[in-house]
């Protein structure tokens, strides 16, 4: 048996194993490429009129925000820019709900469930096939693995014998068939999505497989181990100070950021936690994030390590790669232009199983028929 023909025979069978769940995969990725843009367009009270006034500290929002909760706790307060309305969130293992408030005049304009939302619902799905996460989350690892196989096995099953056969795989012949033109649609815009679905792949093994995860950091980083992200610790001897110390720490982040860019502070949790602030220099995506720790009785700032800690621009390569790893699953590191290959590429993507399986069944009734 031939090397081709063997890998015809894997590329086959791992089709059929992973089939569903790669359509399914490829549809939800369409869908999250454009949830911000989507949002934008949909969700208008996340918006406000920009005054030229301070905000509201976040101990006001905070107030506000849990006269609203269900779970009359806030976490933390975003405010995500000028003419953005600041954000309340709490989430736990079963329950996450956000607030938006106006950060001038402290007006509630809108209280959602995100258990509920169809952005958040689409996303479960797409992790966990809405199963619980320790079932769903390997099967869509493992898809996504095979996926991954197919990509490569498919590339070598592309690949011309002879210069002749190779400019008719890199378009469609439309003139064809319905049978042929089906199988150019398999073949071609296979090759040309694999470019940037490859990436999509590796980035979601990395989400549902840890020791994938750690693999990426350890090749990355040349041989080193991630370090475990610790919180540091607040110094629990000091008093508690009269003045609401998040609302210091926050303002003065907030002098030294620009207007393009999202404030964050989520509040300590317990005796010994610290206040946590993440600047984020470009609102839209995740990557570009500095995160701060502050002792939550006298405001000093105190040393953190790991990913996700510290400016982003100090980071070292596998800890960026690592930051990165959500923005290049949906395309956001790239702006527009990557959201638009990430959403062709899914899109391509869930076609190829329907494809694949046209193909297959075409061979094997024409099998049938010799027989």
């Amino acid at each position: 048996m031939g090397f081709k023909k063997i890998i015809r025979i894997i590329h086959l069978w791992l089709g059929l194993v992973s089939g569903l769940v790669i359509v399914f995969l490829g549809i939800t990725g369409c869908i999250l490429a454009f949830e911000i843009e989507i949002r934008n367009i949909t969700e208008p009270f996340k918006f406000v009129e920009q005054k030229n006034i301070t905000y509201l500290p976040p101990s006001d929002i905070k107030v506000i925000a849990e006269q609203v909760l269900k779970s009359k706790k806030a976490l933390g307060i975003e405010y995500p820019g000028k003419d953005d309305a600041a954000i309340a969130s709490y989430y736990d293992a079963d329950h996450y709900e956000i607030v938006y408030i106006d950060p001038y005049n402290g007006r509630v304009l809108r209280h959602k469930n995100m258990n509920r939302d169809f952005f958040r619902v689409v996303q479960t799905g797409h992790l966990y096939l809405w199963l619980p996460p320790r079932l769903g989350q390997p099967i869509v690892a493992s898809a996504t693995l095979i996926f991954l196989v197919m990509m490569i096995t498919g590339i070598i099953l592309w690949w011309p014998k002879n210069k002749a056969a190779r400019k008719q795989r890199f378009s469609i012949k439309w003139s064809a068939k319905w049978r042929r033109k089906n199988y150019d649609l398999h073949n071609v815009l296979g090759f040309y999505m694999t470019w940037v679905a490859i990436f999509l792949a590796i980035t979601g093994l990395v989400i549902g497989f840890e020791w994938f995860a750690k693999t990426v950091y350890w090749v990355s980083s040349g041989g080193k181990t991630q370090i475990e992200h610790k919180h540091p610790v607040s110094d629990t001897t000091r008093p508690t100070p009269s003045y609401n110390m998040g609302d210091k720490v926050w303002k003065m982040h907030l002098d030294s950021i620009k207007d393009n860019e999202s404030l964050g502070i989520y509040f300590a949790a317990g005796n010994s936690d610290p206040i946590e602030i993440s600047v984020n220099h470009r609102p839209g995506t995740y990557y570009n994030s500095d995160f701060y720790h502050h002792d939550q009785f006298t405001g000093a700032q105190l040393p953190a390590e790991g990913t996700y800690a510290g400016k982003f621009k100090d980071a070292n390569v596998a800890d960026k790669i690592a930051r990165m790893n959500y923005d290049i699953h949906v395309g956001a590191v790239l702006g527009f232009t990557g959201k638009l290959l990430a959403f062709f590429a899914s899109l391509i993507a869930a076609s190829l199983p329907v494809t694949g399986f046209i193909i297959w069944w075409g061979r094997r009734k024409k099998t049938n028929k010799k027989t």
